[in-house]
Order: C-alpha cells, then sequence, then structure tokens
C-alpha cells in the first residue's frame, strides 16, 4: 500500500553540538515525536554555536556521527545548513530557513532542553523566535519544569498560561513542556572515556562507536 507524506506537517527540530550524539539525544527525540505527534524530526548540528566552549571535533564528524545515528529511523533526517552557512550558528537563521522551506500550513516545534531554554533571552533576536515556531521544552524527572515568564522584559507579557504544561504566544504559537526519560548519559562523559580507551558500548550507538574508533576521535594526544 502506497503512503503518501502529508502536504502538512508537525516538523521537529533538534539542533546542538552533538559531540557525539548519544543514546539519550535519541531517546529524547522518538518520546518528543510520539507525544507530539511529530511528522518528522530533524537534527541539525551546530557548526559553531555561540554560547558553548568550541567542540574539538570538527563539525563534519559531528555531522557524520549523527547521521550514522538517525539512519534506519523513517522519521528522522538531518540537516547540514549550519555547516554550510559556517560562522556562529544562530537558532534565529536556523527557524527561519526552515519556516521558508516548510510547505504553508506546517508546524515547526524547536526542541530544546529546560537547561537551555532558560538562557535562552541571551540568543541572539530571541522574541522572534516566538513568532516563528513553537517550542518543546524537554523536562527530565528531578528538574523544575521551564516557564516562559521567567523570560526578561516584554517576552513574558507575550504569552498566556493554558495549563501546566503549556503556554500560548500572542502569534498562536506555544511553549510546550514534555517529560521524557532521564537517561544518566552525556557527551562529556562519552568523551572522557574514549580520551582514556575506556568502553563507551551502548551509550552511543554501534556505527557511531566504529565511527569514533576508526577515526580515533576524542583521544588523548600522545
Amino acid at each position: 500500500m502506497d503512503t503518501e507524506t502529508p502536504a502538512c506537517q508537525r516538523i521537529g527540530l533538534f539542533g546542538g553540538t552533538f559531540n557525539p550524539v548519544h543514546i539519550g539525544h535519541l531517546r529524547c527525540a522518538e518520546e518528543i515525536r510520539e507525544q507530539f505527534s511529530l511528522h518528522r524530526i530533524v537534527f541539525v548540528p551546530a557548526f559553531m554555536p555561540p554560547h558553548k566552549k568550541q567542540p574539538g571535533v570538527s563539525a563534519q564528524h559531528r555531522c557524520e556521527m549523527a547521521r550514522l545515528a538517525i539512519a534506519g529511523n523513517p522519521c528522522f533526517e538531518l540537516s547540514d545548513i549550519e555547516l554550510q552557512r559556517e560562522g556562529n550558528s544562530y537558532s534565529c537563521d536556523t527557524i527561519e530557513y526552515f519556516r521558508r522551506q516548510s510547505t504553508p500550513g506546517s508546524e515547526l516545534f524547536f526542541i530544546i532542553g529546560s537547561d537551555a531554554f532558560s538562557e535562552v533571552h541571551t540568543w541572539r533576536r530571541y522574541p522572534e523566535f516566538f513568532e516563528q515556531c513553537g517550542f518543546i521544552v524537554m523536562n527530565r524527572a528531578g528538574v523544575c519544569a521551564a516557564s516562559p515568564f521567567n523570560l526578561p522584559g516584554d517576552a513574558a507579557r507575550m504569552f498566556t498560561r493554558l495549563d501546566e504544561n503549556t503556554y500560548e504566544h500572542r502569534s498562536g504559537t506555544r511553549i510546550c513542556s514534555a517529560m521524557v526519560s532521564s537517561l544518566d548519559v552525556s557527551s562529556t562523559d562519552i568523551r572522557t572515556r574514549a580520551a582514556c580507551g575506556r568502553t563507551i558500548s551502548y551509550l552511543v550507538t554501534p556505527p557511531v562507536e566504529r565511527y569514533i574508533h576508526e577515526k580515533r576521535l576524542y583521544r588523548q594526544a600522545s
């Protein structure tokens, strides 16, 4: 039976350094896809994140690991748009790009962790985000839900609280808080393990593990 891709889609944008991408990223993305009935989730590796220490591994390597990690999941896609632009990777530019590329009527959702969302007011042109797309704020067990009313200045006045997990922007987009599985996996720990020659099995997918070993990524300088 033929299946057609719906013209109007619900699309999640999942950005990050993915240094490296691990099972926690994948599990959270899958849970968000299911909870919010998203047709697809696009992983968007950052070229040069302006709010983080610059990754020691090239964007090309990080992008390839993300591609390997999501292969086989028809609902996951990879975009290298931030690598194409080079320079600092600003979320406002990425959101604008996908807004232009999306079919009219499609809905965009920017997927972000609660810790990163608490700093959204420091991002470039952040008030514009809320008119361009919705936000899905991931919270893990033991972490308080993020609230747009914590935003400074006029931003807080742009929202109406609909329920304990949902806030609506005056443009009609929404910020939704979502609980996801709390897997104790971090990219920092994986890099440390790889640097020391310790196993990273079951923290990353087998193709990503092979890639890290073959390319000798995260190895300590001898």
